[in-house]
């Protein structure tokens, strides 16, 4: 349990708007620190073949102006690479995408380890938005940081054992915790009291299924 609560305590949480020529974007930001060196957690993060071990099977054409498929998830434009400090890609789901982009910056912080940080940009409509708020993506992410965390120690799970762990109780109560923290984040914003409840709520709901 104290290992929950420490990746949980682990990162740090901003949710924003940001004007884009597609109109307001809703913005989530999650940053951390990885005890590894910048030169590794970029490879994690741009190599196909780590991609796929510690996130998902990862298709396409790799290079600026490619387009990359994640297995059963998002996919996109690769709009900007600068090894070892700057990805952005556009991230797109479903039928009616709209505009959504994803830049994950890095930069060293001391010796063997690197700061991470994860910026979702995305135009969402106002009712999904005013359904699940920032926890709808965030808690996604927090996930993904904490593969990204236990593949760069050595670690990690099979898709089998990742499968088997989501309905598992300690991974519900990761995900509430990460629900109730990107609530949070959410009020850090501005945003009012019960809106933050409600959506914490629909988000946690989503995730664990109670």
């Amino acid at each position: 349990m104290s290992e929950i609560v420490d990746e949980i305590n682990r990162l740090h949480r901003e949710v924003g708007t940001r004007q884009i020529a597609a109109g307001e974007a809703r913005t989530v930001l999650l940053r951390r620190t990885y005890d590894a060196e910048v030169a590794d957690v970029w490879d994690a993060v741009t190599s196909p073949e780590r991609i796929g071990r510690w996130f998902l099977p990862v298709s396409g054409e790799f290079k600026v102006g490619g387009r990359y498929q994640l297995e059963g998830n998002a996919g996109g434009e690769i709009l900007e690479c600068a090894a070892p400090e700057r990805l952005r890609v556009s991230w797109l789901f479903g039928p009616d995408p709209g505009f959504s982009e994803v830049e994950v910056r890095l930069a060293p912080e001391g010796e063997g380890r690197t700061v991470f940080e994860l910026e979702h940009v995305s135009v969402v409509p106002e009712e999904f938005w005013g359904q699940f708020g920032p926890g709808a993506v965030g808690v996604g992410w927090d996930l993904m940081s904490l593969g990204l965390a236990m593949h760069l120690a050595g670690g990690g799970m099979s898709k089998e054992e990742a499968e088997a762990w989501q309905t598992s109780p300690e991974a519900k109560d990761l995900m509430s915790r990460s629900g109730r923290a990107w609530g949070a984040a959410y009020a850090s914003s501005g945003a009012d009291a019960e809106v933050v409840a409600a959506t914490t709520d629909a988000t946690i709901r989503f995730y664990t299924g109670a």
